[in-house]
């Protein structure tokens, strides 16, 4: 087993302890607690902050039962593993500490969690009751949304806002049989009251969120917030903050951004097909997302922002637990508001498969847009970002022809795979399982379907050196042959030319410059090498990284 190597500095995860004074048993288990709260990570203990290993103290160097006192001071039961660790004849103790799916506190019941200061340096600070109630819900454990609201009452609820709900359901196709419940019924069928032990009706969160008075919203929910902003060469442009009930909120802002969203039409056939700068489909699912699954118990605003050339929804709360930016297109649903999130399903509102997230890229890349963007997501918030370049006449125009040709829209991994094809060129089902989440095999057959509808192209002769290329029928369509010829399919005999002609200028040749030559693979341009020196057209010298290839007997 590899010894841990101590780390240069804390971090979220990375913890000193100096033991020159013997580190209390209590401040230890606080320590371990605090990384269990957060990422987890490890502890070192004889460190100072400093990072200089100053050694154990003398009854802290017989290990033995230290995992098991720590297993014992914290409630549920925390398992650490313990390393002893020797750096420069100084001897040190590695606590390994597992990130604790839920929460952790010591056995006197303090509960502490780890985070960065505004310096980017870690501190370990009390989980107040909001922190926890945070903390359950990210990790399923607790559904803040089906909850009554202290002080709330059924007064509280708008007659506008629930005519508002049923009409909504008629508008966006909803689960029709609510039209038929009375009020009461309704709302329990919503989840939006819950029943108390003297058979009164009290609203949840879920309940105020729908159909609550602005005024009761403010006094009893006082972290929702919404804002849209509007940012022309960062002068701005519209920027108002409002807290009405969601369904009221998803139309006002609908309403608003419409203005900002200019639409064109493009002529397909005997349709007309509009052309938004943002199409309002993947809109509305980001801004419902926003709005459903944030935390509700942190203070922060959900923002809509467009700026000159991108639409950034953000929301407070990060990624609940089980969801990544790697998995966001293949795992199962896991809304942090599970009552909300299914209210706003019934309602019609947001995509009822809980699949929504197929909408936004959909709504993208069927335009030729860049695939929708997660990346500065982190802990504490989730930021969408969708860029509203010009969409791609001549991609969209492939792709209606197709879905019109199928009599169904393009499923969503085949559509990934075409737009990055148009993006990258060539693509190996490798490449292609990373951009749409999914094993290799599920890849190949994504390409192979695509393949037999005469929208890509297979180049190499074994699955090992296989690629694929947007079709030449799609270049033709979009009046680019010399891009197919030149990004999407050289022969193998064009690049034996292309090798050889590089020999012969150069004097020799590589095997990564054949790959960046001919845009192949490692193992494409390893074949091509072999056959080239099967025929004699080339010989090898030297073997392994620094082999490298000359003009053979053969040469033409």
């Amino acid at each position: 087993m590899t010894a841990p190597v101590l780390p240069p500095r804390e971090t979220l995860t990375v913890e000193f302890k100096s033991d020159r004074a013997k580190l209390s048993d209590r401040e230890l288990v606080e320590a371990v607690v605090c990384l269990a709260n957060a990422e987890g990570g490890e502890l070192w203990l004889g460190v100072e902050d400093d990072g200089t290993p100053t050694g154990l103290h003398a009854e802290h160097r017989l290990l033995t039962g230290l995992a098991g006192l720590i297993a014992a001071r914290t409630s549920p039961s925390l398992a650490v593993s313990v390393t002893p660790v020797e750096i420069g004849g100084v001897a040190l103790a590695h606590l390994a500490v597992p990130k604790a799916m839920g929460e952790v506190a010591t056995n006197a019941g303090v509960y502490l969690r780890r985070r960065l200061k505004h310096d980017g340096r870690p501190e370990c600070v009390p989980m107040l009751p909001h922190d926890r109630a945070s903390h359950a819900t990210r990790f399923g454990l607790v559904d803040a949304s089906a909850q009554p609201v202290a002080g709330a009452r059924l007064e509280d609820f708008d007659p506008l806002e629930r005519e508002r709900l049923r009409q909504s359901v008629q508008q966006y196709g909803g689960d029709r049989v609510l039209l038929e419940l009375d009020d009461e019924a309704l709302d329990g069928a919503l989840g939006c009251t819950v029943r108390q032990g003297d058979g009164s009706r009290v609203p949840t969160l879920t309940g105020l969120l729908l159909l609550g008075r602005e005024g009761a919203l403010r006094e009893h929910v006082a972290t929702h917030e919404f804002a849209f902003q509007v940012l022309a060469r960062e002068a701005v442009g519209f920027n108002e903050f409002r807290r009405f009930p969601l369904l009221k909120a998803l139309e006002w802002l609908e309403t608003n951004f419409r203005p900002y969203n200019p639409e064109r039409e493009l002529l397909v056939g005997l349709f007309r097909v509009p052309v938004p700068k943002v199409d309002m489909g993947a809109f509305r699912e980001a801004v419902a997302n926003a709005l459903i699954h944030r935390d509700y118990h942190r203070l922060g605003a959900v923002h809509v922002r467009l700026a000159d050339n991108d639409l950034t929804i953000s929301n407070p709360g990060g990624l609940v637990e089980g969801v990544t930016l790697a998995n966001l297109l293949t795992t199962e649903p896991r809304p942090r508001n599970r009552t909300l999130a299914d209210a706003m399903k019934r309602i019609g509102v947001v995509e009822r498969s809980g699949r929504g997230v197929d909408t936004i890229y959909r709504g993208m890349l069927r335009f030729g847009r860049p695939e929708p963007d997660y990346s500065a997501t982190d802990r504490n918030n989730v930021v969408l970002r969708l860029a509203t370049v010009d969409a791609d006449a001549a991609f969209l125009r492939l792709i209606v022809e197709e879905e019109g040709r199928r009599g169904s829209a393009l499923p969503i991994d085949s559509l990934i795979a075409l737009a990055a094809l148009r993006e990258a060129k060539r693509l190996s089902p490798e490449d292609l399982a990373a951009h749409i989440q999914r094993d290799v095999l599920h890849a190949k057959r994504t390409l192979e379907v695509l393949l037999e509808a005469g929208l890509v192209e297979a180049h190499g002769n074994t699955p090992r050196t296989r690629s694929y290329t947007l079709s030449v029928r799609l270049y033709d369509a979009v009046g680019d042959k010399v891009a197919f010829t030149r990004q999407a399919g050289f022969t193998a005999i064009q690049h034996e030319h292309m090798v050889l002609n590089y020999v012969k200028q150069h004097g020799q040749i590589r095997r990564a410059e054949v790959i960046e030559l001919c845009r192949l693979t490692e193992e494409q341009a390893k074949q091509l090498l072999k056959k080239m020196k099967q025929d004699e057209s080339l010989v090898q010298h030297k073997t392994r990284r620094a082999a490298f290839y000359t003009l053979g007997p053969r040469a033409s």
